[in-house]
């Protein structure tokens, strides 16, 4: 089985929907420094629990800890917004909210990649990559 996909990101959202599915509480994925900084944002926004980089033979893997095994997942719904043959672009005044507020929302921004209210805080807009509830 290859480890390439044609959208990394989408590749790295799916294993996370998929796993919450059959309840498990931790993936691996290839590791990349967007899938990273993405990673890195739901944990800091506490829809995941730990993330990790291991050195593997060839490049790196990037380990998720979705929940603890004696708690459900925090993640309800999370969809890629922009894909590769349509990418979906905002300005910071249009910046959408996911479930009024409850949700969030990951940009890539010119200053790198955030979530939605620190794009708005900041008046940037940029490439609305994905949204998590």
């Amino acid at each position: 089985m290859s480890t390439t996909s044609t959208d990394p990101i989408s590749d790295l959202l799916t294993r996370i929907r998929n796993a919450i599915a059959v309840r498990k509480t931790e993936l691996s994925v290839p590791n990349s420094r967007i899938k990273e900084t993405i990673a890195k944002l739901l944990k800091d926004n506490n829809y995941i629990d730990a993330v990790n980089v291991e050195k593997a033979p060839v490049g790196s893997i990037l380990k998720v800890t979705i929940n603890s095994p004696e708690r459900n997942a925090r993640i309800t719904e999370i969809e890629r917004i922009s894909k590769p043959g349509r990418r979906s672009y905002v300005g910071a005044t249009k910046m959408p909210t996911v479930k009024q507020g409850r949700g969030i929302i990951i940009v890539s921004t010119s200053k790198g990649v955030m979530t939605g209210k620190q794009a708005k805080a900041q008046n940037i807009g940029g490439e609305l990559i994905c949204k998590v509830y």
